[in-house]
């Protein structure tokens, strides 16, 4: 795991961790409107990277070089078993929307399979796992309890979606995909994410995942 330069305060770093990975998500569960994500996730993409340029040390080659690392084995048990558990949880809680898309409107379900990796699953990897695991590095915890505490912070930037079932599926997808960035690189981590999030919109777990449909609590 790298870690940031030592003339970083960590401190500051904390206090900077604290604010992005706890405050920002807090606020926009709260108060941001949902047609606005893709906007904030751009926006936070590009303070990422900023701040990973500020920070100095990092391998921007390790965010387009590993492909032949990919593991294929992971991907494929990634599609598989989120296909099966988001077709359970609506079996129990929303059975009429178990491949809804895919049977009613497969041109826009294609549409979702071009875009999601780029315009959401990209942006988040880019935040959670190189500049989480880069620039906080000296902050962390070692070793599993680094992971596990990326699993919690992934899964708290979905308490937009003010859904149990998001965070559980976040936590344990989240605790996955930060074990791939560890282990083989980025772009297993993003080609994990890519292929989970589209499994999930294909069994018509959007219900779930569409910002349009979030209803807050109060």
């Amino acid at each position: 795991m790298a870690e940031p330069a030592a003339s970083v305060n960590r401190a500051l770093l904390r206090a900077e961790f604290a604010a992005l990975y706890i405050g920002a998500p807090l606020a926009i569960a709260l108060f941001m409107p949902g047609h606005l994500l893709f906007g904030a996730l751009a926006l936070f993409s590009l303070a990422g990277l900023a701040l990973l340029w500020f920070t100095g040390g990092f391998d921007w080659r390790g965010l387009v070089y590993g492909w032949g690392r990919l593991p294929w084995l992971e991907i494929l048990g990634m599609i598989l078993v989120t296909t099966a558990l988001g077709a359970a949880i609506l079996w129990f809680s929303r059975p009429g929307a178990i491949f809804s898309m895919a049977r009613q409107r497969p041109e826009f379900l294609l549409v979702i399979w071009s875009l999601y990796p780029i315009l959401s699953a990209l942006p988040q990897e880019l935040i959670f796992r190189p500049l989480f695991f880069h620039r906080y590095g000296a902050i962390l915890p070692r070793g599993q309890a680094a992971i596990a505490l990326n699993a919690a912070v992934f899964s708290f930037a979905h308490l937009m979606y003010w859904s149990w079932i998001v965070a559980a599926l976040t936590l344990v997808g989240g605790w996955f995909f930060a074990r791939a960035y560890l282990k083989f690189g980025f772009p297993a981590a993003w080609a994990l994410h890519a292929v989970a999030g589209n499994a999930l919109f294909t069994v018509g777990m959007g219900v779930y995942f569409y910002s349009g449909n979030v209803v807050r609590p109060f």
